[in-house]
C-alpha cells in the first residue's frame, strides 16, 4: 500500500488543479492527461520498489484506484462543463 496511496493522492490534487485551474469546457480535455500521469507514476513509484512480488497487484490498485477518483470527479464536473459549452 505505500507504493499505492501516493498514486491516489498525486490523482486527486491533480483533479483538483484542473477544477481550479482550467477553464470548464476543458475540464474534460484534461482528465485523460491526469489519467496517463498516474500511469507514468505509477510504473515509476514500482520501478523504485525493490520488491518484486505482487507487482500487478500494485499497478492495478494504483490504477483502479485513480480510475475511481477520476469517475468522481467525472461526475461532479462534466455537468458543468456540458453547461460551459464542452462538447464530445
Amino acid at each position: 500500500m505505500r507504493s499505492v496511496v501516493p498514486v491516489w493522492i498525486l490523482s486527486i490534487l491533480a483533479v483538483v488543479a484542473v477544477g481550479v485551474f482550467v477553464s470548464p469546457e476543458m475540464y474534460l480535455v484534461f482528465f485523460p492527461v491526469v489519467l496517463g500521469l498516474a500511469l507514468v507514476v505509477t510504473f515509476g513509484i514500482q520501478l523504485l520498489v525493490p520488491v518484486r512480488k505482487g507487482f500487478v497487484n500494485r499497478v492495478s490498485a494504483s490504477l483502479g484506484g485513480a480510475v475511481v477518483i477520476l469517475a468522481v470527479a467525472t461526475a461532479v464536473l462534466a455537468p458543468l462543463a456540458f453547461a460551459a459549452g464542452a462538447k464530445l
